[in-house]
């Protein structure tokens, strides 16, 4: 070996040696959780189940910080923005794909961050009114033709995954209903209870309690298949080929960051996914382990933002 070969291949250690040692020491101290919504909406509750979980996995702390505004693209731009150290991680949520074509972006969605795993995904239950005169899905289908923007349905905001959820199935239906946007799901499902709307997108948390009480009722769900959650209710693609909606919530980290702390991160939360408890808290939020593998993650990313900029595009949706 020559000498300078030699010298070539120690410098290259001394680059190398160092980055190995910082990746297999981390994390030495807390971790940031970026969420990118206000306390206590639903992401939040996710990033806050697993983040005493990721503190008992690695021994340190993973501390939860709201980071609210722009339908959550302010706290991506943060994680995008941050050093790739580690210590600063995204939970976020299906917004993250329906932003795309609603906002203006100032990071790539697909190659600007870097993907760590899908965590939990769940479908939504088409809920009516009692007063409504339709008793399933082809009745209300039939029911919006003969009466084209006769019926109304709320959302928790123009724009969001409900919301367009709402406008991919009536756009597959061909049907007209009226869209009446409201400040999350609360004051929605409200006026829904009281009949001011007549049809509601929403996840089984929020309206499984109301349809097992007779004060709504439950039409169908919009995953593939029957949800273990309302098994009586057929899935929307039962009748509409090809129709699905989740909402769904993911971890990513800032681009750059090394793989082998990308790949610790996923195989943390597969591990803590398989837990008895969080499986049963999961159950009981209408959701599902959803892990899978950083590419495989991005792949469903892209096919989502795919989706949601067609149904955007044909409703002419546009955000404030």
């Amino acid at each position: 070996m020559t000498i300078t070969r030699a010298l070539l291949l120690l410098a290259l250690a001394a680059v190398l040696l160092p980055a190995q040692a910082q990746t297999a020491k981390w994390p030495e101290r807390p971790v940031r959780v970026v969420v990118p919504f206000a306390p206590g909406g639903a992401t939040d509750v996710v990033a806050r189940i697993m983040a005493p979980r990721l503190a008992d996995e690695f021994g340190q702390q993973f501390v939860v910080d709201n980071r609210a505004g722009a339908g959550g693209s302010i706290g991506v731009e943060i994680v995008v923005r941050t050093n790739p150290d580690g210590y600063t991680i995204l939970i976020g949520a299906s917004s993250y794909a329906s932003n795309v074509p609603l906002y203006k972006l100032t990071y790539d969605p697909i190659t600007g961050i870097s993907p760590v795993t899908l965590i939990t995904k769940g479908p939504f239950i088409i809920a009516v009114h009692p007063s409504v005169k339709a008793n399933s899905l082809k009745e209300l289908i039939a029911l919006a033709r003969a009466k084209p923007g006769s019926l109304s349905f709320g959302s928790s905001g123009t724009g969001s995954v409900p919301h367009l959820a709402t406008e991919h199935f009536r756009q597959m239906a061909n049907i007209q209903m009226t869209h009446v946007p409201y400040k999350g799901d609360a004051p929605a499902i409200i006026d829904l209870l009281g009949g001011q709307i007549q049809i509601y997108f929403g996840g089984p948390l929020v309206l499984s309690p109301h349809i097992n009480a007779g004060k709504l009722r439950g039409l169908a769900v919009t995953s593939e298949g029957r949800s273990p959650v309302m098994p009586d209710l057929p899935a929307v693609n039962e009748m509409i080929p090809g129709y699905t909606a989740f909402t769904w919530f993911g971890m990513w980290a800032p681009p750059g960051t090394p793989k082998p702390i990308v790949m610790q991160l996923n195989q943390a939360i597969a591990r803590i996914l398989k837990k008895p408890d969080v499986q049963e808290r999961l159950r009981n939020d209408g959701m599902e382990d959803a892990h899978n593998t950083p590419e495989e993650f991005s792949s469903f990313i892209a096919r989502d933002i795919a989706k949601w900029t067609k149904v955007v595009k044909a409703g002419n949706i546009k955000v404030d």
